[in-house]
């Protein structure tokens, strides 16, 4: 993938990832499938398809979508909201 990624409670949370197409840092965050339908409709805000598979409850968000700090804190909550229901990245012994 390719990118930075901050996680909390050992999973997934937000991250920066460097699209080579746009030829920017895009916004990766883990919403929950719920909140991703309604952030979609937002400007800047686009699904995530690497393998040609939608990451169901991940977005990247351009730039323009996260450059102010209260757009920033905006994804921020959104993140943390969904955190809890996540699933975790932790190896089980």
């Amino acid at each position: 993938m390719g990118g930075l990624f901050y996680m909390v409670d050992d999973k997934m949370f937000l991250g920066i990832h460097f699209s080579k197409k746009m030829n920017t840092d895009l916004l990766m965050a883990l919403i929950g499938e719920e909140v991703s339908e309604e952030a979609l409709k937002m400007e800047g805000c686009h699904p995530i398809d690497f393998t040609g598979r939608l990451m169901k409850g991940y977005v990247f968000v351009d730039p323009d979508g996260y450059d102010l700090d209260t757009q920033l804190e905006k994804w921020i909550e959104y993140c943390e909201a969904f955190n809890p229901f996540a699933k975790s990245s932790k190896k089980k012994k």
